[in-house]
């Protein structure tokens, strides 16, 4: 079974316009996993414009299901996952400045780094994936790093999704089909929607897990937080 993370960067980012603790981050959490939700997933950034160091160690103690943290491994971010521990981390070279992510690693070139890094969560118990390209060759450098998954950068599939499907989703059937075969996990994320999930999910059907957070917050506006969740979850079994 494919799970659904649902990242709540998106819900801090709205409680932060204001200020306080609306929407209450940890209670939409909960509810995220009460509909249905099989993990959370938090982005915290240096200048923590959405999700804050606070808020991951506010949420730690009480998700019931996988917390997954994502985010560039510097000194700062690393520290924070050793203290927290959480189910999974989710390595990505975005730099700080960045609005979100828009690539994959260069796992070739960074192939030490990583390796380093991996060994260092997997000291303490932490799941390790790293974001990757839909690149046969990068997946395989991120295999050689000793991470347990690969999270392929979807944008690229969900641009040209409405255009050919099937051109859209065939260098990701590749990048999957050859972490399959090197005995790697299959994770995915970004820009994937209630309109392109379904066909992705059906051509790469061993998916461990999808991250989604702004098209499901977004759709959460005009069908409710928890049907949202539900059609986001039929998409991953049907």
């Amino acid at each position: 079974m494919t799970k659904l993370s649902v990242n709540i960067n998106k819900v801090a980012t709205i409680r932060n316009a204001r200020g306080g603790n609306v929407p209450d981050i940890v209670k939409v959490a909960l509810d995220c996993e009460t509909f249905g939700a099989d993990g959370i997933t938090v982005h915290p950034r240096p200048d923590e414009r959405h999700i804050t160091q606070a808020d991951v160690y506010n949420l730690k103690p009480v998700l019931h299901t996988e917390f997954n943290i994502e985010g560039y491994p510097s000194a700062d971010f690393i520290d924070l996952i050793l203290k927290v521990k959480p189910h999974q981390v989710t390595l990505v070279p975005d730099k700080p400045e960045q609005i979100t992510s828009n690539s994959g690693w260069d796992t070739k070139e960074n192939q030490s780094f990583l390796s380093e890094i991996i060994n260092t969560f997997k000291e303490v118990g932490v799941r390790t994936s790293i974001f990757v390209s839909p690149d046969v060759e990068m997946v395989e450098y991120a295999a050689k790093t000793g991470t347990d998954r690969v999270e392929l950068y979807t944008e690229p599939y969900a641009n040209a999704y409405s255009k050919n499907p099937e051109e859209a989703i065939k260098p990701f059937i590749e990048a999957a089909t050859a972490a399959r075969k090197l005995g790697i996990g299959v994770n995915a994320g970004h820009d994937l929607s209630l309109e392109n999930l379904n066909y992705f999910y059906k051509n790469i059907p061993w998916l461990d897990e999808v991250s989604i957070g702004h098209a499901l917050i977004s759709d959460a506006l005009y069908l409710g937080l928890e049907q949202t969740i539900k059609e986001y979850k039929k998409c991953l079994s049907e």
